[in-house]
């Protein structure tokens, strides 16, 4: 992405398999995912010279300040979303039960400005020292750009949007212990974890090598080194987000007795196995994956892919056998679309559909070395959770219009009635 540093055959990085050295390299599309490891193309030197062959394209150590890309994206997004709400009227304040002094789509914007601006600059930096020959004050880059970020988000004085920054810690806390009823920031933030997964995946690694010492290292590359590819930590992280989303859907049956919310849960229950069954390909025979264990896993993704497209639709968003879509002319009905054209549906729940069968090669432990099939996956899964909040923060602001306007009708069958008994007497 911004080049390469290449490694001299003399450096100390380089590691020694037997007794012969063995270079990786990377070529360009590989570097662009900038967080992953796997497919690494060994350079062996020939015995009688004991000389490693030269290395056909400059090498680069992937630094993990490539992971806030889709962090900063994902603001910039979000801004948009509140932008859209408040051009189209819709109060998602109220939704999210915000304070007065929630963050408008300015400060969301701002926020994402100086992420776009401090990240890159740690990344050149960190290219910066590396090809200097300072490995030492490059691998220093990410890990303050980590602690800077954590001290930013849990400083105790009320500044740097103080109110938000605390809302958005509890809501945090709320979901990894579900021990009070489930609002709808709640599990409206959790489904947006769960587009994240891979993304957590990959943080687990860097802060694993930023602790084993393996930034600029070679170590980074190794596929079966602690932080490599094959730990068991990677389907653990994986699915982290989806079990906090399951037990929410338990809390919520236990509240309101909703059998709803247990198809739900069913619905988060179908990743495990996807998760699972796609890490096992690294701690079982290569027969038993290919004739047994494959065969589960691609079942098992479309299971999930089916399940969580039919929730999007017909709950989540509420367009159950498109009836919304097919009564646009009536005007009545139109009047309560955000969204406007019939074509906008048809492309949101075309492209949902295609997006979530694709999410599923995202899960997927096994196929991290593909990095650009990787990379552009995570991207479109941000794009599609975009759409995703316009039509469920609709569907969400249509049902509270719709229970306001029940209460006030209950309301006022009360007073004609009165009004009625006063004529009278």
């Amino acid at each position: 992405m911004f080049g390469g540093v290449a490694v001299p055959s003399n450096s100390t990085h380089l590691r020694k398999s037997g007794s012969r050295p063995v270079v990786y390299d990377l070529d360009e599309h590989e570097v662009e995912n900038g967080v992953e490891e796997g497919l690494l193309h060994k350079v062996e030197a020939d015995d009688s010279k004991g000389s490693v062959t030269a290395v056909g394209a400059a090498t680069m150590t992937p630094s993990p300040a490539l992971l806030w890309r889709f962090k900063a994206l994902m603001v910039w997004l979000w801004g948009i979303n509140l932008w859209f709400f408040a051009q189209g009227g819709v109060n998602y304040a109220k939704i999210f039960d915000l304070d007065q002094n929630h963050l408008t789509h300015r400060e969301i914007w701002k926020c994402a400005t100086w992420m776009t601006i401090i990240v890159p600059t740690s990344m050149t930096a960190y290219i910066y020292l590396y090809s200097h020959g300072e490995v030492s004050y490059a691998a220093s880059q990410p890990v303050l750009l980590y602690a800077a970020a954590i001290l930013v988000l849990i400083f105790p004085f009320d500044i740097f949007y103080f109110s938000s920054r605390y809302f958005f810690l509890k809501t945090l806390w709320r979901i990894i212990f579900p021990l009070q009823a489930i609002s709808f920031a709640d599990f409206f933030l959790a489904d947006i974890l769960t587009s994240m997964a891979k993304v957590f995946s990959d943080l687990e690694r860097s802060v694993c090598r930023m602790v084993h010492r393996q930034v600029a290292t070679i170590a980074w590359l190794e596929a079966d080194s602690v932080c490599g590819s094959h730990s068991v930590a990677i389907p653990l992280i994986l699915v982290l987000p989806y079990l906090f989303r399951l037990n929410q859907c338990l809390r919520q049956y236990k509240d309101t007795g909703e059998k709803t919310t247990l198809l739900n849960a069913l619905k988060y229950s179908t990743a495990v196995p996807v998760i699972f069954l796609s890490a096992l390909k690294y701690h079982v025979f290569p027969d038993k994956w290919t004739n047994f264990y494959r065969p589960l896993w691609l079942l098992s993704g479309v299971v999930n892919s089916s399940y969580s497209f039919y929730w999007d639709v017909n709950r989540d968003w509420d367009l159950g056998g498109f009836t919304r879509i097919f009564k646009f002319n009536k005007p009545h009905l139109f009047s309560h679309m955000l969204h406007g054209r019939r074509w906008v549906y048809f492309w949101v729940i075309g492209s949902n559909l295609i997006l979530r069968c694709t999410w599923t090669y995202k899960l997927s432990a096994h196929l991290r070395h593909n990095y650009l099939t990787v990379f552009i996956i995570a991207a479109l899964e941000i794009f599609r959770r975009f759409q995703w909040i316009f039509f469920r923060v609709e569907n969400e602001w249509n049902k509270m219009n719709s229970k306001s306007h029940s209460h006030l009708s209950a309301k006022e069958i009360p007073n004609d009635e009165e009004d009625l008994l006063h004529s009278i007497n």
